[in-house]
């Protein structure tokens, strides 16, 4: 609502004026008793947030889960087959255009072999035995191409459609778009371990400009999911009678500034958390599981990081049960900050580690969805920020490579057993139907039933929208 300057009467200068809200209105008009119908209006919109936004299409998806692959997983290593990489293992490279890539290069084969799997015959290697058995449900992007070989940047671009922070996640934006399908959980959330920071920082799960109710909710896979969730007051009406107190005094807050992002968020926080106390902790409740369903996800492993991954798989699969619009799950870091996939060397022991903690689980989710009839409109995505280099300086390990590298879709409208784009004979350039996160981040939206140009927030005197101003959606991965 535009505000005016006002000088004179009382009002020092330059200072705004708090604008007549249609709250205000209806307070004042017919002794109030439209506020009473407005809270009616205000509530039902709350119960059916999703539904009352609507889409600009018919959505194939509801929900996302992404499996997000922090530091970079090796595409020609997982879904991209390069047998001209065998051929040519430890000879010399030559010059290579790479900023982290120094030092004399050689070509490196990849220590995994590939097979066709399943009916679709797609190619997917040894290291990914349990994703193996699930590529017919997979459409695999093999031409993606980054800006920059940096993990900040890179994290950035893949969460929020820009290399600088301050933009908001695209979780945000989905929530932002379709709402909530459940007001008792946040739309957002991020599956967490052990307070995992990304490279990029935790504007990789931002709102930011968006109104901050926009901004992830983490849950930890040890301990308590949720701190401070937990009631001081033991009694509900006790309790509830203080929310209403801190509400009744932010919304008069609230009114003084001219309307507040920040303290109408804060309401709207209070108020979820106070909803959340019942219900969250049903949801990640894994007793009311089977023990095959637990199995399924690796979570009866002895294997700490494997058994906490799977609990974070299946909790997703509860959370966009229960109604959650966007789900991240992030891997457990076994090898520093930049990125537990980040093998610039060691790269056969560290990319089986890390194979080994999230390959049962992200398979057992597959099939867990399919089962049950989620797949079909859940659709959940597999990506790093970039690839690793073909060639390197040490005899096992490769480096930052965003020129082109392989990521996947599966259900949610995505189509299987699909090959989409290519990179060259050795991995190093994608050169067959190139595509950015810009061109996944429409698609993605495209099956959520948005239509990307038209989700746009309006900030600092320009509209933004999570595909900036290119973005087209890849017709050729879609059903």
């Amino acid at each position: 609502m535009a505000t005016r300057r006002e000088s004179g009467c009382g009002i020092c200068p330059g200072r705004l004026a708090a604008p007549f809200t249609r709250r205000d209105l209806l307070k004042s008009a017919g002794a109030g008793f439209g506020y009473l119908a407005l809270q009616a209006l205000l509530a039902e919109e709350a119960r059916a947030d999703g539904v009352l936004r609507g889409t600009h299409h018919r959505a194939r998806a509801k929900a996302v889960i992404f499996c997000f692959m922090d530091g970079g997983v090796s595409h020609v290593d997982s879904f991209d087959p390069k047998p001209k990489l065998t051929e040519l293992d430890g000879k010399p490279a030559g010059k290579v255009e790479n900023v982290t890539a120094g030092g004399d290069r050689k070509w490196l084969r990849s220590p995994w072999e590939f097979r066709p799997r399943g009916q679709s015959g797609l190619p997917v290697s040894d290291l990914f035995p349990h994703i193996a058995e699930m590529a017919d449900e997979l459409a695999v992007i093999r031409s993606m191409k980054a800006e920059f070989p940096l993990h900040s940047r890179g994290n950035l671009l893949l969460h929020t459609g820009r290399n600088t922070g301050g933009l908001p996640s695209m979780g945000s934006w989905v929530t932002y778009g379709l709402g909530s399908l459940n007001r008792n959980l946040p739309g957002f959330v991020v599956l967490n371990h052990n307070n995992f920071v990304p490279a990029g920082g935790m504007e990789c799960f931002s709102s930011g400009f968006l109104p901050a109710a926009y901004q992830a909710s983490l849950l930890e896979a040890k301990g308590i999911p949720i701190a401070n969730l937990d009631p001081a007051d033991k009694k509900p009406e006790i309790q509830r009678a203080k929310l209403d107190l801190l509400r009744e005094r932010d919304e008069s807050f609230s009114a003084t500034l001219g309307s507040n992002d920040a303290v109408e968020s804060a309401i709207q926080n209070y108020e979820l958390a106070y909803r959340m106390q019942s219900l969250v902790p049903d949801v990640l409740n894994l007793d009311r599981e089977s023990e095959a369903t637990k199995r399924l996800y690796g979570i009866d492993s002895a294997d700490e990081p494997k058994r906490l991954y799977g609990t974070q798989c299946l909790r997703a699969r509860r959370l966009v049960e229960a109604g959650v619009r966007f789900v991240e799950v992030c891997c457990p870091n076994q090898f520093g900050a930049t990125g537990t996939w980040d093998q610039h060397g060691n790269l056969k022991k560290g990319h089986e580690r890390n194979s080994a903690i999230t390959d049962q689980a992200v398979a057992g989710l597959l099939r867990d969805l399919k089962q049950r009839g989620l797949l079909d409109d859940t659709l959940v995505l597999w990506s790093g920020e970039f690839g690793r280099t073909p060639h390197c300086a040490r005899p096992d390990g490769r480096d930052h490579h965003p020129e082109g590298f392989s990521l996947w879709m599966a259900g949610g409208g995505a189509r299987p057993g699909a090959i989409y784009g290519a990179t060259d004979e050795m991995g190093m350039h994608a050169v067959e139907n190139v595509v950015t996160f810009h061109d996944l981040h429409a698609t993605m939206l495209h099956l959520l039933g948005v239509e990307h140009t038209r989700l746009t927030f309006r900030s600092g005197g320009r509209d933004y929208r999570l595909t900036d101003v290119s973005g087209r959606v890849i017709q050729e991965v879609v059903a």
